[in-house]
């Protein structure tokens, strides 16, 4: 059902922007990019996902074994969905709508509550300077689409002093819009670390106004 959604969704918007010749703009792409990604997801008909359901039995495990765990989201509306539906985890959220002198105790209630095996944060919210190394798995449920944003996110339960290894798994999915871009940008992070090594520069891995059209297959002006 979620494939045939983005099957629909992908076409129509494609054909839509191919209607309007000239008067389609970098603007009209994006925005039809991010509702693929949107529906990649949920399923916005049927609430179907079957990202969700990987990372359930993910979660399943983890918290079987006593572990906790973070998931990471672009947008806050994601991370509402998924609060509700991981009830059972006892989620806590940590992201821009949290108020600053309340996001100390989420983190410490997160650290100290035993039931509390999930921490669903933005990309933004958990920065530079956030220490969650207490954390064994790290989710990256909706993508960032930029390499060091999300090496990033990643760094804040795998640093220097972590109790064992930690777990990191980035979402996509197969056939989609998703896999485009994680192509594009996996092989600029190749090119880029055979020429110089080291850490990731940010600017190499931007997506340019073709290739964004190109994921659609797509000419405007």
């Amino acid at each position: 059902q979620q494939r045939e959604t983005y099957r629909l969704a992908e076409d129509q918007g494609v054909l839509r922007l191919t209607g309007m010749g000239e008067a389609a703009t970098i603007q009209h792409v994006f925005e039809l990019v991010l509702r693929l990604k949107q529906i990649c997801n949920f399923d916005p008909a049927t609430g179907t996902s079957s990202k969700f359901e990987r990372l359930e039995a993910d979660l399943e495990e983890c918290a079987s074994s006593g572990h906790k765990a973070l998931v990471f989201s672009q947008w806050v509306e994601t991370l509402e969905q998924l609060r509700g539906r991981l009830a059972r985890f006892g989620p806590l959220a940590y992201h821009g709508s949290i108020q600053p002198r309340q996001r100390e105790r989420v983190i410490e209630q997160f650290r100290q509550d035993e039931d509390a095996h999930v921490l669903l944060m933005s990309y933004g919210a958990g920065g530079v300077g956030l220490n969650l190394q207490f954390a064994s798995y790290v989710f990256l449920f909706y993508r960032w689409w930029n390499p060091a944003v999300e090496d990033q996110a990643v760094n804040r339960a795998h640093r220097i002093g972590a109790a064992g290894p930690v777990t990191v798994t980035r979402f996509l999915t197969i056939g989609t819009i998703e896999e485009r871009i994680d192509e594009i940008l996996q092989s600029k992070r190749e090119l880029f670390e055979s020429i110089f090594g080291g850490d990731l520069v940010t600017s190499c891995c931007y997506i340019s106004r073709e290739e964004l059209l190109s994921l659609l297959e797509f000419t405007t002006r």
